[in-house]
């Protein structure tokens, strides 16, 4: 389902990196030692800016990549 705040996203799993791009802004995010389970659970969800507030944000270290 698309995501009024998310624009796209991905996930290294030899890294454990969850990139993520917001459409608002446009800015790109990484997310770091992030789990498989929870990339897994964020491509499958239906609400993904949800998803995102209650189980990403404030829970992985994270960096903006320019």
């Amino acid at each position: 389902m698309p995501s009024t705040s998310i624009r796209k996203f991905e996930y290294d799993p030899d890294t454990r990196v969850l990139s993520v791009w917001f459409v608002p802004s446009g800015r790109n995010y990484v997310f770091l030692r992030s789990r498989p389970e929870t990339f897994a659970d964020f491509k499958s969800g239906f609400a993904r800016g949800r998803y995102f507030n209650d189980r990403i944000r404030n829970r992985f270290a994270f960096r903006p990549v320019t």
